[in-house]
């Protein structure tokens, strides 16, 4: 790679590329059941027998009915038959999603197990637990600020999730307005829209107080939901970005967020050696430069050397890379120094992208690109991934995979 390929406008990219959405789906079918009765919630277990027997109708099925519907008329219109994007279910089982998906014609796969006849809150943690190991993107759920609690416990801080309100009381910052906003979200984040991150409470009261008019909620942690950003947004200067400042920011959050003891592995370009030197050092405009714990940078260095320091550090290894701009590749063009071995070892959690708006516009919506030397690695990676663009300023952007050479299967 040279100098101008780094961060310079390149040919468009083949429309064969494609990148897959990966959605996990779950549904707490007993989510709201008790709002129509004037029961304030829906945990007594007399309410959820009566509607296991089917004398309570069941509120939240109907929601995400709403939901895969719209979706389903966004994807079959023509201003979307193009999408980059391309869609994979991954449900929870039986009438926790499976059943529900079935009815209503959207193609999913099913984690194994089964679930309790009566639901219950180990059901709704084991089965989002077992989605959020199929590497979904994105994890949504129909219910109400108990089903948020549960899929909170199970998956933690870090998983993108959106939730369908059904429930009776919704205290909970994770839910969408409506299933139709929660629709119109993800149908922005197929069109190609840029999606920022934002940390949203989960909270939930106790049912028994509130029966006696008694509001007690309680705050149980944060999870990620996608909030619809235009480029402009939160942009310095009245909307002109300025790389200086932008490059600042990055470098800042990047200190703030990495572990003293991690290895750092920069990557080659004009934006990562920009962030580098905010740092205060002198890096490789080519070349892969490694910061070890200790502050010193070895600099330049080539794959064999890259993995012996991976081998001998014991904590983590974050790395920082960029997109070329205006063709989007961030893994396999001029950094073939980081193998599929060390990003294995590495973990895409711990790949941070970074990039301007500015560069990102320059994509024109095309995914970025991964291109490892491991099929099976870019097809797992594939999706979408947070890219660091300020100060605590990240967005989600689609990460495609090059086409299959199927050359040996053909001869």
């Amino acid at each position: 790679m040279t100098s101008h390929q780094s961060d310079s406008n390149h040919s468009s990219v083949s429309n064969d590329i494609k990148s897959t959405l990966r959605i996990g789906f779950l549904i707490n079918p007993y989510a709201g059941i008790g709002g129509p009765a004037g029961f304030k919630g829906s945990d007594l277990i007399e309410l959820q027998s009566a509607a296991a027997q089917g004398e309570i109708p069941l509120r939240a099925p109907a929601r995400a009915h709403t939901f895969w519907r719209l979706i389903a008329q966004a994807l079959e219109a023509s201003a979307l038959t193009s999408l980059p994007l391309g869609i994979e279910v991954i449900s929870a089982p039986q009438q926790m999603g499976a059943d529900w998906l079935s009815l209503w014609g959207v193609a999913h796969t099913v984690v194994s197990g089964a679930v309790n006849v009566q639901t219950t809150a180990q059901d709704t943690q084991v089965f989002a637990q077992a989605i959020q190991r199929q590497g979904v993107d994105i994890l949504v759920f129909a219910g109400g600020d108990g089903t948020a609690r549960d899929i909170y416990r199970a998956v933690g801080s870090e998983q993108l999730v959106l939730g369908i309100p059904s429930g009776v009381k919704m205290h909970s910052g994770v839910y969408a307005i409506n299933p139709q906003c929660a629709a119109e979200l993800m149908i922005q984040l197929l069109s190609g829209v840029l999606m920022s991150t934002s940390l949203q409470e989960v909270r939930d009261i106790d049912e028994n107080e509130f029966r006696q008019g008694r509001v007690k909620a309680q705050y149980f942690g944060e999870m990620p939901v996608p909030a619809a950003a235009e480029y402009v947004q939160a942009v310095k200067q009245g909307g002109m970005e300025s790389e200086a400042l932008v490059l600042f920011d990055i470098a800042e959050y990047l200190r703030e967020h990495f572990s003293p003891d991690a290895l750092i592995v920069w990557a080659p370009g004009s934006t990562t050696l920009g962030l580098l030197k905010e740092w205060g050092h002198e890096g490789t405009l080519l070349g892969v430069d490694v910061l070890m714990p200790s502050g010193d940078l070895i600099r330049d260095v080539n794959a064999q050397q890259l993995n012996a320091l991976a081998a001998d550090h014991t904590g983590v290894i974050e790395l920082v890379v960029t997109a070329i701009g205006g063709q989007g590749h961030i893994i396999g063009r001029g950094n073939q120094q980081i193998t599929p071995e060390l990003l294995k070892r590495i973990g895409k959690e711990h790949v941070n992208v970074v990039a301007t708006k500015t560069k990102l516009r320059t994509l024109h919506g095309r995914p970025l690109l991964l291109d490892s030397g491991c099929a099976e690695l870019d097809e797992l990676w594939a999706g979408l991934i947070p890219v660091n663009t300020g100060y605590d300023d990240v967005v989600l952007y689609p990460v495609g995979r090059l086409p299959k050479d199927t050359s040996d299967d053909q001869k």
